[in-house]
């Protein structure tokens, strides 16, 4: 039997009253425990045409170049998340322009915000999540070491829209749900 972590009453899945989905319940004290999507948010962040990426030193995708992006925390905003993850895993000072993307990754039940920010010098190096950190330009970015489908879908819409002033956030692109080949 299953325990709630809480009240350590038995759980059980079954609709509550004026919902229309199964969720864990507590027998005792009928707590609903909504298992949600997360969020993710990150940054494109680019100084003299160059973008920050970041060398995965974690799974999944170890070993894979990234944008400095994770999970939010309670009580935080996404630019404040994004701000701390570019911290935490490039050791950069950014600052955030604007949203550009909002992702649906669906089978993670995962949503992701993507800002653009800009790079506010290039003292940089690995964090703890990280092996390395480097500022690419387009053309040599290594679009075939990507950890993740969204991160080249950021990149290039990041390349789309960089000159511009003004721009509605993208979404995924048409037909693609964020599935990657795990290798």
């Amino acid at each position: 039997m299953t325990k709630y972590p809480v009240t350590g009453g038995p759980i059980h899945k079954r609709v509550p009253e004026g919902d229309n989905r199964e969720r864990l319940i507590c027998n005792i004290c009928d707590y609903i425990e909504y298992d949600n999507p997360k969020i993710v948010t990150g940054v494109v962040a680019a100084k003299d045409g160059r973008i920050l990426l970041c060398k995965r030193d974690i799974e999944p995708q170890i070993g894979l170049w990234t944008l400095p992006a994770g999970f939010l925390e309670l009580g935080e905003t996404p630019e404040e998340g994004a701000l701390r993850e570019a911290s935490e895993e490039a050791n950069a000072k950014i600052s955030i322009n604007s949203l550009l993307a909002i992702y649906t990754i669906r089978r993670l039940s995962m949503v992701q915000l993507i800002y653009c920010g800009v790079l506010q010098n290039e003292d940089i190096s690995a964090g703890h999540e990280t092996q390395e950190v480097g500022l690419f330009s387009t053309e040599s970015i290594p679009w075939e070491k990507l950890a993740f489908p969204s991160v080249s879908w950021a990149i290039s819409q990041y390349s789309e829209i960089k000159e511009k002033g003004f721009f509605t956030p993208f979404q995924n692109p048409n037909g693609q749900e964020g599935d990657y080949i795990l290798g």
